[in-house]
């Protein structure tokens, strides 16, 4: 065996190493993976919401994309009280729960599939290639549109529901309650169909990008890193804020548009995703697409950095305690 063939497998084996044998082993391991995702959007988010609200109010309410942050969250504040800051949270927390859950168990199932190809084809390295980060990414995002959506549609029109008069609640008046998040979804169900809480699959569909950017500049960046030393929460809040950074911005106006469409259909006509490009374009111009870019950007690198963070740790420690289950059996 010539030493460029020992050397290839040496490689392989030390990237095997710590990897899941078997398929009940693999399965363990994607679903631990996927409630690291889940426990980490729930502290990220939670961290994160209020901006979310400012963007999500920004890029639906065209007229106040014009004002500032501050005077936004100023706004909501002396209409609706601290409270108007996280309108939404509950149906947020339930939908970033599960949409991550999806998300990281259909992405490590993708990478298990492209690891053992890897393995098969006698290749050097088990790390996936950017293609394949791609794909795992398109797979996974495609997957988690399709499923959660109906969930953001209610959380975006609880985040976007304002009072019906810009004028303070007169004193000794009483404010109209908000709608609890089941109740948003059954009015929606009840009053547009239930095609409506789809509103905006196709734009969040072409957002499938978003992730796919976002992942494999961390995959890649964190390959790099790995080939020097062993990456920390603190390497992977780093990595997770610029991928996203990257992702965000180049994907805002689809944002936009999807925000647009999921809040359609009470107050004004239903389009499709082209028609409102090209009406937000007429009516606000280039800059209508970016509405909220600042808190959304803002929000999104946050919440990516806090998340990468927050996984890695959570996954160190689901893997810690089924080894210890695994000493005492």
């Amino acid at each position: 065996m010539s030493q460029a063939s020992k050397t290839a497998q040496e490689k392989l084996a030390e990237s095997t190493q710590g990897t899941p044998t078997g398929t009940a082993a693999q399965q363990s391991d994607n679903v631990a993976h996927a409630l690291a995702g889940a426990g980490g959007g729930l502290f990220s988010m939670a961290l994160t919401y209020p901006l979310i609200t400012l963007s999500t109010r920004a890029q639906v309410e065209s007229k106040r994309a014009q004002s500032s942050t501050l005077n936004a969250a100023r706004r909501i504040i002396r209409r609706e009280g601290i409270v108007g800051l996280y309108a939404g949270l509950e149906s947020a927390l339930f939908g970033i729960s599960v949409t991550n859950f999806v998300y990281y168990y259909w992405y490590e199932w993708t990478r298990a599939f492209f690891e053992k190809a890897a393995l098969k084809a006698g290749r050097a390295s088990k790390k996936l290639t950017t293609v394949e980060s791609m794909i795992a990414g398109a797979i996974a995002g495609s997957a988690t549109v399709l499923i959660t959506n109906p969930i953001w549609v209610v959380n975006t029109r609880m985040t976007a529901r304002k009072s019906e008069s810009e004028d303070p609640v007169l004193p000794g008046a009483t404010p109209a309650k908000s709608p609890s998040t089941l109740g948003t979804l059954l009015s929606i169900i009840q009053k547009e169909g239930v095609a409506r809480l789809f509103a905006g699959v196709m734009p969040a569909l072409v957002l499938v990008i978003n992730p796919i950017l976002q992942y494999t500049v961390f995959e890649q960046l964190k390959n790099i890193l790995e080939k020097k030393r062993r990456v920390t929460p603190t390497d992977a809040f780093y990595l997770g804020a610029l991928g996203k950074l990257l992702a965000t911005s180049i994907t805002y106006p689809y944002i936009t548009v999807k925000s647009r469409m999921h809040v359609a259909g009470k107050d004004g006509p239903k389009e499709d995703m082209f028609t409102s490009f090209r009406r937000i374009i007429k009516e606000e111009g280039w800059a209508g697409l970016y509405g909220g870019i600042g808190p959304k950007v803002t929000q999104s690198v946050i919440t990516a950095a806090f998340l990468f963070a927050f996984k890695d740790a959570l996954y160190a420690l689901t893997v810690n305690a089924r080894k210890k289950v695994a000493l005492k059996k």
